[in-house]
């Protein structure tokens, strides 16, 4: 691997950490924050709010500027927020590291693309692209594991401790690795928000949203549908779950080759209807074991399939705000999530069991389909 993208990549691994690991950890957190699971749980969408508005306000503060400086710094606000983590005592203060962990998120993602796409040789920009974001498929397969079980066998604090050795290297790693790139060109505050006077980059926008909370409306309640509709013990959550992140590797690195050999929106629209029907399949055939299994790693394969290409797409139809586009592109990540939890989460409130969950991600998955047709007809050229 270029050991550029292998940087790169380093902070993303620490970026998954963050935002993931809290999930696997907010039992423990709660009881030592003193506070109850559902109130914990705003320590997650803490993460994610931080995500949303760090995306907009620095992209918007970081156009123009030298590219790996700006980078380094965003390692630096990132390491801050985690360790705020690694010595909240108290749930407020926990509240706000999440915040401020969050904050770099999208802009380390948008700035990381583009430095990925300078660097890549020709007609390699999607895989390069793909390999800076396989560090978040690697932290759903290892370190997110890893970092539970210390957390679990120690205390919870030293899952951020990982995240916080973790972006020490990638700032080391980067400023020794990446190289300096020539600054996005810069023509004044409004010309950043240029790109959105056209249809285009909103139909990705909304596309991303819909594609993902499709996965996320039946993956949000994967452990309870594995348990009472797969009949799986839960003992076996674990080697599941390293299934679903082998699926997350497996598929981002084929989407950014397939991307590149193909067309980004040409696989990004071939996935998302894969998507669609696999989420059929599930509700027809979930409650056979090992069937559910191979569908769960289609189903993250396609996600993360789909991850590179869509920000290669952003940066493309973004110009003059390529920035603002590939930080964009992360807030539509984060709203498909939260998206595809809730609406999944309705047919649970009228006593539908768990396969039900997919019913309403097909429609979402489907959806996101028509969006990107509509957008290959009026945009492919």
């Amino acid at each position: 691997m270029n050991k550029s993208l292998f940087a790169l990549s380093l902070g993303t691994l620490g970026l998954g950490m963050s935002e993931f690991g809290m999930m696997s950890i907010l039992t423990p957190a709660a009881q030592s924050l003193g506070v109850s699971i559902p109130v914990a749980g705003h320590l997650i969408s803490a993460y994610a709010l931080g995500v949303s508005a760090g995306a907009l306000l620095l992209a918007l503060i970081m156009h123009g500027k030298a590219l790996k400086k700006m980078l380094l710094y965003l390692i630096l606000l990132a390491t801050a927020g985690n360790l705020g983590a690694v010595f909240a005592s108290d749930y407020s203060l926990m509240l706000l590291a999440r915040f401020i962990s969050g904050f770099p998120h999208g802009a380390y993602f948008g700035i990381s693309g583009i430095i990925a796409k300078k660097i890549a040789p020709s007609g390699k920009e999607t895989e390069a692209v793909s390999i800076m974001i396989a560090g978040m498929t690697v932290a759903n397969l290892i370190g997110i594991p890893a970092g539970t079980y210390i957390a679990h066998v120690l205390s919870w604090h030293y899952l951020f401790l990982i995240v916080v050795v973790c972006f020490i290297l990638t700032f080391f790693a980067v400023g020794k690795w990446v190289p300096v790139t020539a600054p996005l060109p810069d023509k004044g505050f409004k010309s950043q928000f240029r790109f959105l006077k056209t249809a285009g980059p909103w139909i990705l926008f909304f596309a991303i949203i819909l594609g993902n909370s499709g996965v996320f409306a039946w993956y949000s309640y994967i452990n309870p549908f594995m348990l009472n509709i797969a009949g799986f013990s839960s003992s076996s959550m674990a080697i599941l779950m390293t299934v679903a992140g082998l699926g997350m590797v497996i598929g981002n690195l084929l989407g950014g080759r397939y991307a590149d050999k193909f067309s980004p929106l040409a696989v990004t629209m071939v996935l998302q209807l894969g998507i669609a029907v696999v989420l059929g399949l599930v509700f027809f055939a979930g409650n056979h074991s090992y069937f559910a299994v191979f569908l769960m790693f289609l189903c993250t394969a396609g996600l993360f399939g789909m991850s590179g290409p869509q920000q290669v797409l952003m940066i493309n139809h973004a110009k003059g705000g390529e920035i603002l586009g590939a930080s964009g592109a992360q807030i539509g990540f984060n709203l498909g999530n939260a998206l595809g939890a809730a609406v999944g989460g309705l047919p649970l409130l009228v006593h539908y069991d768990y396969e039900y969950t997919a019913l309403p991600g097909i429609v979402l998955a489907f959806c996101g389909f028509l969006l990107l047709l509509l957008f290959h007809h009026k945009y492919a050229k």
